[in-house]
């Protein structure tokens, strides 16, 4: 009879990465600069992912208490308790008010002009609207302002945790280590391997699409064209 394992806990430390990464491109690791080199283009590349869109597992949900006549949250008031802890917002996908009595409202997106040219921004009442600024250090715009105390509820996407110490792991779903070490191989080869650049490019961006794919949600989708009938 075969013998099966009874684990599913396979992960790579960052210099098993980068490891990989370097065979991938037909390199050894030799020396200290180039798992120092293999880091670096590491966490470019962590940085990289954030601007292909939503990656689920960095969102989080925040809860904030909301003051009567706030206008905009920004610094501790919006994420976090540390002075730079805003900064780890990359953006904000949804945003609901919740009252005294626990009844939750939803809010729309607006854009930077639809908030500014709004006269008065001190309008009293209940907000249904918002305006994210994505500045290195975020606030989030408020239409109309809080008439009273309420809490406001929000999913942020936050940035990737950095590689650290070589013996660490990267906070990522395991479904992404193949991508991972792809990306890391063709980044690699853009400085060390510069004739396998395309393959591995190739790859990466298939092993990407691959896992960019399963990280959504499982909704249904439903289109309603709309009709119009002139003169009527």
């Amino acid at each position: 009879m075969p013998t099966y394992s009874s684990t599913a806990n396979f992960d790579l430390s960052i210099d098993d990465i980068s490891e990989e990464a370097f065979e991938r491109c037909g390199l050894q690791i030799r020396s200290g600069y180039d798992i120092k080199t293999a880091r670096r283009s590491l966490n470019l590349m962590l940085a990289e992912w954030a601007n292909r869109g939503l990656n689920l597992w960095t969102i989080q949900k925040q809860e904030k208490t909301l003051a009567a006549n706030t206008t905009a949250l920004t610094g501790t008031n919006l994420f976090g308790s540390g002075a730079d802890d805003s900064q780890q917002i990359v953006d904000i996908t949804d945003v609901i008010i919740r009252d005294s009595s626990n009844n939750d409202y939803s809010t729309s997106s607006i854009s930077r002009a639809t908030y500014w040219n709004y006269t008065v921004k001190t309008t009293s009442g209940r907000p249904t609207q918002y305006y994210f600024e994505r500045t290195i250090n975020p606030t989030l715009y408020l239409y109309p302002a809080a008439d009273s105390a309420y809490t406001l509820i929000y999913y942020a996407l936050v940035r990737m945790k950095d590689s650290g110490d070589y013996t660490n792991n990267n906070e990522i779903p395991f479904r992404f280590l193949p991508c991972l070490s792809a990306g890391l191989a063709y980044y690699i080869a853009m400085k060390k391997a510069p004739d396998r650049i395309q393959l591995l490019k190739q790859i990466y961006e298939d092993e990407f699409q691959r896992a960019a794919d399963q990280d959504g949600e499982r909704t249904s989708l439903f289109l309603t064209p709309k009709t119009y009938l002139p003169g009527v």
